[in-house]
C-alpha cells in the first residue's frame, strides 16, 4: 500500500484553517479517514505555529499492543496539547495530531495564507454538535458508564501496521527534519545491537562488552537494565510530597528507583520504563503538574488514580530506546511517582538516604472495590494499575 506524507516538514510556519473550513473536511463523525478532529482543537483556530514533527509513524496504545504504526498527511504542531476540557477533563496532554487538510502554509512577505480553500470539502459537512457528541462512544447498559471517544482511543482505525525494520521510516525520519541522519543511525544502531544480544548464540560475552561499550560511547550512558529489588506480589512502598507546579525534584538515582519497584518494574501498579525513563535519573527538573485522572485508551472510561501520578517539564518519551518503536514523534509524557522524586533541597547525604529507607517502608493499601483497570499510557510502554495496591 503507497504511504502518503505530510506535505509539511519539520520547522516549517503553518496556520491553521478556521473552523468552517475544518468542519468542512469533516465526516458525520468529526473524522477523516478514522483520525477525529476534536473540539479541544478548535481555539487554535486561525494560529501560526510551527510544525513540530511530521507524524508519518506513531506508536499503538489503544489496542495495547505497543507497535509502531505508519500515518498518512499527518503532523504535531509545537506545543499543541490537548487540554480534555470536552473529554471529562482528562489530564494525559496528549500531542495532538493534525491531517494536512487542516492546515496551510503561511507565505508572503505579509504571511498571507497560499489557500483560503479547504481541500476534500464535503457536501454533508460536520457540525460543531456533531463533533461534541462524537466525544463519547456508545454507553453501555449500565448507567453512568461514559465512553470516551478521542484521537487517542482511535489511533489504531487511523492507522496501519509498521514493521520497525521497515528503512523507509528510518530515511523518512531524516528527510520529514524529524531527525538528523547522524541521530537516527546512533538510535538504529544501538537498537540493533540489542536485537542481536537477546538472539546471539555464541560469544555473549565477548559481543555483551562491545554493546555496552557503544552504548555509552553514543549516548553517554551504559545499556538501558533494571533490577526491581521488591518480589513480585509482595507490597511496594509509597511516599507523599504533596508536590505543586513549579516546584523544583530531584529524579533519584537508577539504586534508588530499583527499592521502589518490583521485579516487573512497577510501584502500585505504575511501570517504570527503563528505556526511556532512567536517562532522567538524576536530573533536576520542575514539576508540571499532579495527574489523577485519564482516560483509558482501550476501553474509553475515565479512571481515577488513588494515588496522583507527576508530570514533569520537559520530560518526555523520546523512543530512542523502546522496543518496536523507534523515533516515534508523539512525545508523551511519562508519569512519576512521587517517591521516584525529591525535593531539591531534600538531604543527599547519608540522612537523605535514611530519609528515602523510612519512605520506602510498605504502607497498607486500601482493598480495591473492584478488580483494578489497567492503563497502558504511551510510547514509553507505562502500564499502571491504578487501583492496585503493589
Amino acid at each position: 500500500m503507497s504511504w502518503s506524507i505530510s506535505r509539511f516538514r519539520a520547522g516549517e510556519l503553518v496556520e491553521v484553517r478556521t473552523k468552517e473550513e475544518i468542519l468542512a473536511t469533516l465526516d458525520q463523525d468529526g473524522r477523516i479517514a478514522g483520525m477525529p478532529f476534536m473540539p479541544e482543537m478548535l481555539q487554535f483556530c486561525g494560529r501560526q505555529v510551527r510544525v513540530g514533527a511530521v507524524a508519518h509513524k506513531t506508536c499503538e496504545t489503544a489496542q495495547m499492543l505497543y507497535e509502531s504504526r505508519r500515518l498518512d498527511r499527518m503532523v504535531h504542531l509545537d506545543g499543541l496539547r490537548c487540554d480534555g476540557s470536552a473529554h471529562g477533563g482528562c489530564q494525559a496532554e496528549c500531542l495532538l495530531f493534525w491531517r494536512d487538510e487542516w492546515l496551510k502554509p503561511v507565505t508572503g512577505d505579509a504571511g498571507a495564507p497560499a489557500s483560503s480553500v479547504a481541500p476534500n470539502a464535503r457536501l454533508d459537512r460536520c457540525s460543531e454538535e456533531q463533533l461534541l457528541r462524537a466525544t463519547r462512544a456508545v454507553d453501555s447498559e449500565e448507567p453512568g458508564d461514559t465512553r470516551y471517544s478521542c484521537q487517542a482511543t482511535l489511533v489504531t482505525s487511523a492507522s496501519r501496521p509498521l514493521a520497525w525494520w521497515n528503512p523507509r521510516q528510518y530515511l523518512l525520519d531524516i528527510t520529514t527534519g524529524n531527525h538528523s541522519a547522524a541521530h537516527t543511525l546512533r538510535v538504529v544502531f544501538l537498537a540493533s545491537l540489542r536485537w542481536t544480544l537477546k538472539r546471539l548464540p555464541v560469544g555473549y560475552r565477548l559481543f555483551k562488552a562491545f554493546h555496552d561499550r557503544m552504548h555509552l560511547a553514543l549516548s553517554g550512558r551504559g545499556a538501558p537494565s533494571w533490577n526491581g529489588q521488591i518480589p513480585d506480589g509482595q507490597p511496594t512502598p509509597t511516599a507523599r510530597l504533596d508536590l505543586a507546579p513549579g516546584e523544583l525534584v530531584r529524579i533519584r538515582t537508577q539504586a534508588e528507583i530499583e527499592r521502589t519497584i518490583n521485579t516487573k518494574s512497577r510501584n502500585r501498579g505504575l511501570g517504570f520504563d527503563p528505556e526511556e525513563m532512567a536517562p532522567y535519573c538524576g536530573r533536576v527538573v520542575q514539576v508540571h503538574k499532579a495527574v489523577t485522572r485519564i482516560i483509558e485508551e482501550h476501553t474509553g472510561r475515565m479512571i481515577h488514580m488513588r494515588e496522583p501520578c507527576i508530570m514533569l517539564e520537559g520530560v518526555l518519551c523520546r523512543a530512542e530506546s523502546a522496543r518496536c518503536r523507534l523515533n516515534c514523534p508523539r512525545a508523551i509524557p511519562p508519569y512519576w511517582r512521587e517517591i521516584w522524586l525529591e525535593r531539591v533541597n531534600a538531604p543527599t547525604s547519608a540522612a537523605g538516604s535514611d530519609s528515602l529507607a523510612r519512605s520506602a517502608t510498605p504502607l497498607p493499601s486500601p482493598e480495591p472495590a473492584a478488580a483494578p483497570p489497567v492503563v497502558n499510557h504511551g510510547a514509553a510502554g507505562i502500564s499502571a494499575t491504578i487501583s492496585s495496591g503493589r
